[in-house]
């Protein structure tokens, strides 16, 4: 199970983390994780190229390592890159300190102080240390791409639906999500670039006004 649209007192839970940026303009943030894949990311760069759109990819370390051609892709199209852990680790069943040790590999190999837990879980023993380090990037939607249950359709409308100004939205540049993907991602640029929406990185200025600087650990 999981919320399409993080509810506010989920949010409220860790105000620390970015949920969303406030603001009134027609602005999202569109963010993408667990790649960079030859087979997706890409595919996703020439879709972002189409409507000018920036966003920021939260790369696995272990993927970058095997493609860091695609790292460079990224970056030399104007986007941001965040943090994933080396592994793709789920926080809530990984002992901290080698989970710490995991993020950090990362960190050094993206060279960003931008963290996303995968799976958005982390223990709570975990969270004063990745604080200390890192700005923690969560999201207000989710797209559903990762849920083999859902149709590309139904990832649109979940978008749609819940998305507004300053919303942080999660699609996955992965094979698993790669055909609800491929149907959704395009549609939701047309439809918000339509509405007048803009589509922008988690830029450093943006970050110094929601949080505080962080030191790559």
């Amino acid at each position: 199970m999981y919320f399409v649209k993080t509810p506010r007192f989920v949010q409220n839970l860790f105000p620390q983390f970015l949920w969303r940026v406030p603001t009134k303009e027609k602005v999202l943030f569109l963010t993408f994780d667990d790649g960079p894949i030859p087979e997706v990311t890409p595919w996703v760069l020439e879709q972002l190229r189409a409507f000018d759109a920036k966003a920021t990819f939260f790369c696995v370390g272990q993927n970058v390592e095997r493609h860091p051609e695609l790292l460079e892709a990224i970056l030399a199209d104007g986007h941001v890159v965040g943090n994933h852990t080396y592994r793709h680790l789920n926080g809530w069943l990984s002992d901290h300190v080698p989970y710490f040790h995991d993020v950090r590999r990362c960190a050094h190999l993206v060279r960003s102080e931008l963290f996303r837990p995968p799976y958005g879980r982390l223990h709570p023993r975990q969270v004063p240390f990745l604080l200390r380090h890192y700005r923690v990037i969560m999201w207000d939607v989710l797209s559903g791409d990762f849920d083999q249950d859902l149709d590309g359709q139904a990832c649109f409308d979940n978008v749609v639906r819940h998305a507004g100004p300053g919303s942080i939205v999660v699609f996955h540049d992965s094979l698993k999500a790669g055909q609800r993907l491929h149907e959704a991602l395009p549609r939701v640029l047309e439809h918000f670039a339509k509405a007048g929406y803009r589509f922008q990185a988690l830029e450093e200025k943006l970050l110094e006004e929601q949080m505080p600087a962080k030191k790559i650990a």
